[in-house]
């Protein structure tokens, strides 16, 4: 039951950390294919990618000690199935406690969310779900016959045609379970009023904020990476590279000049592109509002640390005053509308005129 647990673990782990990653990028494709973001579709998706995990970790982990595996064969008689079946029913006492059917059993179930995922999610049937499923069951197979690919002298799990007959079912019996869902609700395919304005609400700017703290961290990230790369491997400078001073002012001067000149040239930050949000009004000039706009966003809020000091405790507070402010100010248009004077919008709303404020 310990490793069970472990593995699960695993899986919500790694499932979610590829949700947090591609959280960005599922935003603005929701946005402009379905209108808005659904919390339910998002939970779905970040299901699916758990259980995509969740595949991987129960049936490759843990990996074993290449000292203490024992080599298995493969079993390659389809009807070996139905003896196990035969088996489990004419064996005394309740045919379910039979370690053979219930292994049966859990890998019929273990395909049944693949199938009602590519009908909900993908909007595929049952031929689709079939195909896939028979191609993942025999790559998980040819995992374990080949030794996971070579790493591994030999097999030390059973290649076994019977998984791949009873997970392929699964996944048919997933995309035929997933009818009960309603037409309008699956697939991927845009709806009619997707290019509609909707009402712009704090919710929505809260998921533009989150937007931008998480893009605007990954690109900083990537960048105080690969400067304490050149710094170890390239200019060779061991004592910059624990100090982490010049990697951590680079990065946040790297992503805060990404953001500025993102704003500078379309007037809205990457979180406002991706929830199609804009800001728009105001009397002042359009260079001097976009800049505040940047100013009062994660871009400008957290380049204040680079200048050290009581900056740095200045910008911490200056954050928490943002999200303050997205629950005080009307739409939450919070700090950067305070301070450029403007409105938010969406974005798909008609253009004001020239003329108009």
């Amino acid at each position: 039951m310990g490793d069970q647990v472990l593995l699960a673990v695993i899986a919500i782990a790694i499932g979610v950390g590829f949700g947090i990653l591609l959280f960005v990028p599922f935003v603005a494709i929701s946005y402009r294919r379905r209108g808005r973001l659904s919390l339910g579709r998002t939970l779905l998706w970040l299901a699916a990618l758990v259980y995509f995990w969740a595949i991987w970790t129960y049936t490759l982990l843990p990996l074993p000690d290449p000292d203490a595996i024992r080599c298995v064969g493969a079993i390659t008689d389809p009807a070996a199935v139905v003896r196990d079946v035969q088996k489990a029913f004419t064996a005394e006492g309740n045919p379910l406690t039979q370690p053979a059917l219930l292994q049966l059993v859990f890998n019929v179930l273990l395909f049944v969310p693949l199938g009602a995922f590519l009908r909900v999610l993908g909007g595929r049937g049952i031929p689709t779900s079939l195909l896939v499923g028979f191609g993942l069951s025999l790559l998980i197979e040819t995992t374990q016959l080949t030794g996971v690919w070579g790493l591994y002298p030999c097999a030390y799990r059973f290649f076994d045609v019977g998984d791949l007959m009873t997970n392929t079912l699964g996944a048919v019996v997933g995309s035929v379970a997933a009818l009960v869902v309603p037409p309008s609700m699956r697939g991927m395919a845009p709806r009619a009023d997707a290019a509609l304005p909707r009402r712009v609400t704090r919710g929505r700017r809260a998921v533009a904020m989150l937007c931008d703290v998480l893009g605007y961290w990954f690109v900083a990230a990537g960048i105080g990476v690969g400067a304490q790369l050149w710094l170890q491997y390239v200019a060779g400078d061991r004592e910059a590279v624990l100090d982490g001073r010049i990697a951590e002012a680079l990065s946040i001067a790297v992503a805060s000049g990404a953001w500025l000149a993102v704003i500078l040239v379309t007037g809205r930050s990457v979180g406002d592109h991706a929830v199609q949000l804009r800001y728009r009004g105001g009397r002042m000039p359009e260079p001097l509002a976009r800049m505040l706009r940047w100013a009062g966003g994660i871009g400008g809020l957290w380049a204040l640390q680079l200048l050290g000091g009581v900056f740095d405790a200045l910008s911490s507070l200056l954050i928490l005053l943002a999200c303050v402010l997205l629950f005080t100010t009307r739409g939450g248009r919070g700090l950067p509308g305070l301070l450029s004077g403007r409105q938010l919008e969406d974005a798909r709303a008609a253009a004001p005129t020239s003329g108009s404020r």
